[in-house]
């Protein structure tokens, strides 16, 4: 009989090979037929409000580096219940169990349930404990099938990023949300970012006029991750860099973009998407300066480019620049910018370009207001959402604030019964940039169409509102 931390290691390579698996012959990448008919008796999500709940009681599966940080917060956050806490690592389990109980004062959290068996253990936690809420916060292979589990099983379910790896998952989750009457949110921390509310609440107010082009990246350099390979983001996320030629995680860049563009709702929706990827060169030197040639590492072949660069092209025919490169040695940025007939607003720095100035900082176009002299603008246009948690979140933490505003705004939603600040196309639509972008890729940039994941329900949705 194999041991616990045998059958724990053992699992973590499963998931590596689970996602080579993936790459070789599953991705799909577009909707050349039409989206599929809507299952019988399920109905559109994208304004959805579920019933209040008085307390959502809260399950969490995964509580590593990300996990941990999802339990303490939403413990202590106010109508909050934490039933169970599902985890490979009983020691991460037991600490988040710890930290919860510490959250509720005793009370809220007194009896939250453990399961850490085996890698099957998360079905039993929702057959047993049935929550109102499951967080999914696993290696990316797992966030679909246990999405979509916990769905049927009667809970609202919130991804980390990304909500799927291939069309072929997105549809079977947007399916699943339909069929069932359950919210299934990615989680888009950035979206929830100061400046990203900030630039939100400047498209609404029409500051830069008609919003014509994004630009939008995830540039993190994080070749340290492939230090841990028995546990840790590296020991299966080194797996997807080797053996998938994409844009891997749009998500960050693009969410806050496609919000400011409507895309999805109402105005406008995704289109057409190309892509090209730089060579693969700096995993692989990575993995020959520090480890031994007969390494895991060193046995990889990695193919997924250094830099990828993906255009998208709307509906309107508006364009999207995302670029992600999480290999080269240069600073981190999101990029950020959104331009329009009157102006431009941009991030990594925050700067903003008017037509005819940034009044008492700028004379015109062709300089940047930034800075300081920002202030008066930012006091003018800040979002009433940052304004009413913005110093709260800044205390609470998490990426600055964000991560906070983002599990408040969940369980704020489902306690008043009011619709999710992203839906679950939105997530879709997000996350099907890494599938398209692979086979333009493999294709020498040949274009491909997103598909609708809304059936065109998306014309009827309504803008994300300014939510006070």
């Amino acid at each position: 009989m194999n041991k616990p931390e045998d059958s724990r290691r053992n699992f973590v390579k499963a998931v590596g090979a689970v996602g080579v698996g993936i790459v070789a012959g599953c991705a799909v990448a577009s909707d050349k037929s039409g989206p599929p008919s809507r299952l019988a008796g399920a109905k559109y999500m994208g304004d959805f409000a579920a019933p209040k709940l008085d307390t959502v009681r809260v399950a969490f599966i995964g509580v590593g580096a990300r996990g941990k940080g999802h339990a303490k917060q939403v413990a202590e956050i106010e109508g909050t219940e934490v039933v169970a806490i599902c985890d490979l690592y009983e020691d991460l389990a037991q600490q988040s169990k710890k930290v919860c109980e510490e959250m509720g004062k005793g009370e809220r959290h007194a009896n939250i349930a453990l399961y850490t068996e085996n890698e099957n253990s998360w079905k039993r936690m929702l057959e047993e404990t049935r929550p109102d809420a499951v967080w999914v916060v696993t290696p990316w292979v797992l966030h679909a099938p246990m999405a979509i589990e916990a769905m049927r099983r009667g809970a609202h379910v919130f991804v980390e990023v990304p909500l799927g790896l291939t069309n072929e998952e997105l549809w079977e989750i947007v399916d699943t949300s339909e069929s069932t009457g359950k919210h299934c949110m990615m989680m888009e921390n950035v979206n929830y970012g100061r400046e990203e509310l900030l630039y939100l609440n400047m498209c609404r107010q029409g500051l830069i006029g008609e919003l014509l082009h994004a630009e939008a990246a995830y540039i993190h350099e994080l070749r340290f991750q492939m230090k841990q390979v028995e546990r840790g983001t590296g020991s299966w996320r080194t797996f997807h860099y080797a053996n998938r030629n994409a844009n891997l995680y749009p998500t960050h860049g693009l969410g806050p973009v496609a919000q400011y563009m409507n895309l999805g709702r109402g105005d406008d929706n995704f289109g057409r998407l190309v892509s090209f990827s730089s060579p693969a060169r700096g995993r692989a030197l990575y993995a020959e300066k520090n480890y031994p040639s007969d390494h895991q590492w060193n046995k990889l072949d990695f193919q997924g480019g250094d830099m990828n660069t993906s255009i998208i092209k709307t509906n309107l025919g508006r364009t999207i620049m995302v670029q992600w490169d999480e290999t080269s040695p240069r600073p981190y940025s999101r990029h950020n910018l959104i331009q329009g007939t009157l102006g431009t607003l941009a991030g990594f720095p925050t700067r903003v370009a008017l037509e005819g100035g940034v009044p008492g900082a700028t004379k015109d176009h062709h300089s940047w207001a930034q800075g300081e002299k920002l202030e008066t603008l930012f006091a003018e246009y800040e979002h009433p959402l940052y304004k009413r948690l913005g110093e709260l979140a800044l205390k609470m933490g998490g990426h600055g604030g964000m991560d906070f505003i983002m599990r408040y705004r969940i369980i704020e939603c489902l306690r008043l019964g009011q619709p999710l600040d992203q839906n679950v196309y939105e997530g879709a639509f997000w996350s099907a940039v890494t599938p398209l972008s692979e086979d333009s890729v493999s294709q020498d940039g040949a274009p491909q169409t997103f598909p609708d994941f809304t059936r065109g329900e998306w014309k009827n949705t309504k803008p994300l509102g300014i939510v006070s």
